[in-house]
């Protein structure tokens, strides 16, 4: 579940060359499930049509108080300052901003920001002395102390040709920050989960390694479903794997089984519940070649040992709060097997999957299985993976009696 999904987000768009982002905002926005409208300031229109904006928001945009032919329309500031369940200022520049910590209004969007029921969140975007300049810094804290939400501007190239910060978010940051601030009132809100997704490598010579097909599709989606419900999240990921994006996730790269292991041990005893996704290479070389092993007509034979396992050491070691979840991927009719992996490994869950579904699985987009409990196996129909992610949670929430909506 999207956080953004079904939230009325109100965009102040204002005198800034950054305004030109603003219809792709609109646009993830509304992807996003948001229903949005955009009031633009009378330079912000300089910068940006109102009616691309009024297109891809499918809502009328307001500039003025008074506007249509012969002053037929009034723009009703209260009504839209009531209406929003979040406002979003990108780009604000200087002048708005001003005028909000001082509490003055030339324009529609800042009598809309003085009426507003909702929180405000602004996205600072000028060149980089102005942003600096004491005044400014100063209106920004004068926000922050009256509850709003200021995000630092962003570090880059400017307009006026400048290095340095003054540039607006990029606007795939600033839907995770919209998303991450209603995720903050999510069911799992002050919880703390692990998640460890992924494949590791053990190398064998300086250059070639034992790995796997892991995408760690599961564990990333796994690690996103979680933060937008409110969790802060500690995401262990293998080599290769994409890292999960979202404000409340912390990733840690991870390249071995051993590496994997100190990880855990170091993180699992501050979190409330840890699934375990990674596709962990059950075996290690003994020895590693020195540099690169050359081809010389004869076989190379390698020594394996175990790996240390880190579902195994957690569920060992869980306190009473915690939960563990575990992923099993066995043969065609192997159920049993998952049932016995959880009970030995000290699982409170465990999902099993079976080898062989087409489109599913390891690497692959889709996975489908049995999820496995105290109260027995439920079967899982086969989905996309993100979808899958989506449920578990909703099913932990459930089963752990997380859920703390009001």
């Amino acid at each position: 579940m999207n956080p953004i999904q079904g939230k009325r987000i109100l965009l102040g768009v204002t005198g800034s060359i950054a305004a030109y982002k603003t219809p792709h905002l609109v646009r993830l926005l509304k992807k996003n499930g948001a229903e949005v409208r955009v009031a633009l300031t009378r330079a912000g229109a300089d910068f940006v049509s109102p009616l691309t904006l009024s297109t891809l928001s499918e809502h009328p945009v307001a500039v003025e108080f008074v506007e249509g032919v012969a002053g037929s329309l009034w723009n009703n500031h209260v009504e839209w300052g009531g209406w929003a369940d979040l406002i979003l200022v990108a780009p604000a520049s200087a002048n708005t901003l001003a005028q909000a910590a001082q509490g003055a209004c030339s324009s529609f969007l800042s009598a809309v920001v003085l009426s507003a029921k909702c929180p405000v969140v602004w996205a600072p975007a000028m060149d980089l002395d102005m942003y600096r300049y004491p005044a400014v810094q100063n209106n920004l804290t004068c926000l922050a102390a009256f509850g709003h939400v200021v995000i630092p501007a962003a570090t880059g190239s400017l307009a006026s040709g400048l290095e340095g910060p003054g540039r607006m978010p990029e606007p795939e940051e600033l839907v995770q920050h919209v998303a991450h601030f209603f995720a903050q009132k999510g069911p799992a809100r002050g919880k703390k989960v692990l998640i460890t997704l992924g494949p590791t490598h053990e190398s064998w010579d300086s250059v070639r390694y034992l790995g796997n097909r892991s995408s760690g599709k599961m564990g990333r989606a796994l690690a996103e479903a979680w933060a937008y419900r409110g969790a802060e999240v500690i995401a262990l990921v293998g080599p290769g794997a994409e890292e999960p994006s979202f404000p409340s996730i912390r990733t840690i790269r991870i390249q071995t089984a051993e590496d994997l292991f100190q990880a855990v041990r170091a993180h699992f005893p501050q979190v409330d519940a840890a699934f375990f996704s990674a596709a962990v290479a059950d075996y290690r070389p003994a020895r590693l070649f020195e540099g690169k092993h050359k081809k010389n007509g004869e076989s190379v034979s390698l020594d394996l040992v175990e790996n240390p396992d880190s579902l195994a050491w957690a569920g060992a070691n869980k306190k009473p709060h915690q939960r563990v979840v575990g992923f099993a991927l066995e043969e065609v009719g192997a159920l049993e097997r998952g049932k016995e992996k959880m009970e030995r490994k000290g699982c409170d869950a465990l999902f099993f999957n079976e080898l062989g579904h087409k489109n599913a699985g390891m690497g692959a987009a889709e996975n489908g299985g049995f999820w496995l409990d105290g109260t027995g196996a439920t079967p899982v129909e086969q989905r996309p993976k993100e979808a899958l992610a989506q449920w578990m949670v909703e099913r932990a929430l459930f089963d752990w009696k997380w859920n703390q909506q009001d």
